[in-house]
């Protein structure tokens, strides 16, 4: 088996891929437990169908970088839902599922009448559940998700304390002057980013398992918000590469494979953890 993987290795493609699983992963752990905290865990979903859905308007228009609409409408998706999600008519987790059905259901209709793929089946499986997609990656794509993943992490680090404030009370951050609002969309936006990314990992129905597993995992053994991101992060980035590695040797789905191991390591965390 060793030698397999040494073998597998030697190829760049596959080094791309660990390189983007472990980016994907760090920057996804980073703002789980964020959302997990806010109950707002299944923005995630939300905004990878709607991902799905720009996907499918791309593919349509024939345009050569998809990226190019899929990264602004998933921006302004995140911060629609996020001014919906404050309107006392239409709350939270109702926008959420509006939005995530809707895009997904359009995208579909899209990709049906419109698509010329000739295994339309097989390409809309692969964008939601993912593939092998990510062992296709070029360096373009390798240095494009360097730079965001960097934009995530670096930002997470230096608002740290008012993310966390803004996570907690927001009430509180607004008496003491933290601009809750213009946080949460920063956190949104980062969100967004997130789930982009995201996409060519694990596909667009898996992504909020990537967002949710490791910081509920973690919150089973750490207490405090500094102890559960690092422990996140950690988790989210081990069973990463594990499920790339053991999705490569055994010839299984990426994406299934690494929320496998997520479901693995939170059900280690469950026992161990504090009742």
């Amino acid at each position: 088996m060793l030698d397999t993987l040494t073998h597998y290795l030697a190829y760049p493609f596959v080094r791309y891929a660990l390189v983007v699983g472990v980016l994907i992963a760090l920057s996804s752990s980073l703002l789980g437990v964020t959302l997990v905290l806010k109950r707002y865990s299944y923005i995630g979903d939300g905004l990878s169908h709607v991902a799905f859905g720009a996907m499918a308007v791309a593919t349509v228009l024939k345009l050569s970088n998809h990226l190019a609409l899929i990264l602004p409408l998933t921006v302004l998706a995140a911060i629609l839902l996020l001014r919906s999600g404050q309107n006392a008519k239409i709350k939270g987790d109702a926008a959420i599922a509006m939005l995530s059905v809707g895009a997904l259901a359009m995208g579909y209709l899209l990709m049906n009448i419109f698509g010329t793929a000739s295994n339309l089946a097989g390409e809309i499986s692969t964008t939601l559940f993912g593939s092998t997609t990510i062992l296709t990656l070029t360096m373009q794509d390798v240095i494009l998700c360097l730079i965001l993943s960097a934009l995530v992490v670096a930002m997470f680090i230096v608002f740290y304390h008012r993310i966390f404030a803004v996570t907690f009370d927001e009430t509180f951050a607004r008496a003491v002057g933290i601009r809750a609002g213009a946080w949460n969309l920063l956190i949104a936006v980062m969100i967004a980013l997130v789930v982009v990314l995201a996409m060519n990992l694990v596909g667009a129905l898996l992504v909020s398992a990537l967002v949710i597993f490791p910081a509920l995992s973690a919150m089973r053994v750490f207490q405090s918000f500094r102890a559960v991101t690092i422990c996140s992060v950690i988790l989210s980035v081990v069973c990463a590469l594990a499920g790339i590695l053991i999705s490569i040797l055994a010839g299984t789905p990426v994406g299934s494979t690494i929320v496998a191991a997520d479901i693995v390591a939170f059900a280690l965390c469950f026992l161990l953890g504090k009742n």
